[in-house]
């Protein structure tokens, strides 16, 4: 079981985000692909206007379950150790969720304002291509 991580590799809070999610995971579960990439997203079905709806998490064995946002997020969090109830929870308190999808858009919307834009597009060490080979 592997999934794909669709991440703006222009963001400092992405690129930082995905390089913790990196150095937890090792490309046990997750793959990466800057939303820079066009020809990677192509791979997916994905364009860069769905990008512009934040990151995206992709199901690598059924592609077409796919979350977006503040989904994508709660989501990856989900699939670490201890992060499934920790995330029960969260969901669980119905005002906590909504400050929360609320705040993503906000962040989503203001990122390279609120965080800095990087000169160069973050590229990981688990790009999809390698890992996809490795899982099948």
């Amino acid at each position: 079981m592997f999934y794909v991580v669709i991440y703006d590799g222009n963001c400092n809070l992405c690129a930082n985000f995905v390089s913790i999610l990196e150095r937890s995971d090792r490309g046990n579960l997750f793959s990466y692909i800057p939303m820079q990439d066009e020809e990677g997203l192509q791979q997916f079905n994905v364009t860069a206007a769905d990008c512009e709806m934040g990151m995206i998490l992709i199901d690598g064995n059924h592609p077409e379950r796919r979350w977006q946002g503040s989904e994508a997020a709660e989501e990856i969090l989900q699939l670490l150790p201890l992060g499934k109830s920790l995330i029960t929870a969260y969901r669980a308190i119905s005002p906590l969720k909504a400050l929360g999808d609320a705040t993503y858009i906000q962040i989503r919307d203001h990122r390279y304002r609120l965080f800095g834009k990087r000169d160069r597009t973050y590229h990981t060490a688990y790009p999809v291509g390698c890992a996809a080979q490795k899982k099948v």
